[in-house]
């Protein structure tokens, strides 16, 4: 599983990619989970407000930093 927090590191991408990682431990899901800084592939998604998160190629969120109960059912659902 892929898992993309796109953001150009500002405290709410932060944020979310704790989150993930807090979520993916939790779920001992082994994940390659990448931050996307880059404004080019960011907008690629077709995302323009961060942060975001995708999985497996899928937006799954923008605008906002989703709790980690949240992250573990786009996870499931993924």
């Amino acid at each position: 599983m892929k898992i993309e927090i796109l953001g150009m590191g500002c405290p709410k991408c932060k944020k979310l990619y704790e989150n993930v990682q807090i979520a993916a431990k939790e779920l001992n899901l082994q994940a390659d989970i990448v931050k996307v800084e880059k404004i080019e592939e960011i907008v690629g998604h077709g995302v323009m407000i961060t942060p975001a998160l995708v999985i497996d190629g899928k937006v799954k969120t923008a605008g906002n930093v989703p709790d980690v109960a949240k992250i573990k059912e786009f996870i499931a659902r993924a």
